[in-house]
């Protein structure tokens, strides 16, 4: 998902599955199968033939991080007796006063609230952000010495080092993070 944000923001319509998969380094079958469960669930779409390929669905500043690691991982929460979408009682006696079950759920509640902040947009900043600080091309672009120059400059990041107090993304987007 993000590359196909990287794709989207760098102007390319549609990205083949084997370029996905070779950036990746997933295996091709695998990939068609997660890309198969984003499409249905109106994620992405797909074009079909010899220059066909897949884009996101919608903009990326419209798909929370949240929705896309439910989908692909499922559950967020480390225990199934914390879960809200795939609740499974344990074997303790007395869930509602177990220590461990309150601690875990606090866990669940830290996770969502940090996946659900985010959007793909999001990701795919901090993303182009680093990769152009550090001198990288962007996937699925042309060569950075091929890039006009005030491309390259308006993609360019000044954000300081970054601080182990405080989230990578916050640091990267700063006041856009909130």
């Amino acid at each position: 998902m993000i590359n196909l944000g990287i794709a989207a923001k760098v102007g390319r319509s549609l990205v083949r599955v084997t370029e996905l998969a070779k950036a990746e380094d997933l295996p091709i079958k695998f990939l068609e199968q997660v890309m198969q469960q984003l499409r249905e669930a109106g994620f992405v779409e797909s074009e079909r033939g010899k220059h066909g390929g897949y884009r996101l669905a919608k903009a990326a500043g419209q798909i929370r991080i949240g929705e896309i690691v439910r989908l692909v991982d499922g559950p967020l929460a480390p225990i199934g007796c914390v879960s809200q979408t795939a609740y499974e009682p344990c074997n303790c006696p007395d869930e509602a006063h177990c220590g461990l079950r309150m601690l875990m759920l606090d866990v669940r509640n830290a996770i969502a609230s940090i996946l659900d902040r985010y959007t793909l947009a999001d990701v795919v900043e901090v993303t182009t952000r680093s990769l152009v600080r550090d001198g990288l091309p962007l996937p699925f672009s042309v060569p950075a010495e091929s890039a006009p120059v005030a491309r390259r400059a308006a993609l360019r990041s000044t954000t300081p080092r970054l601080s182990p107090t405080e989230g990578v993304v916050h640091q990267l987007l700063g006041d856009y993070a909130i």
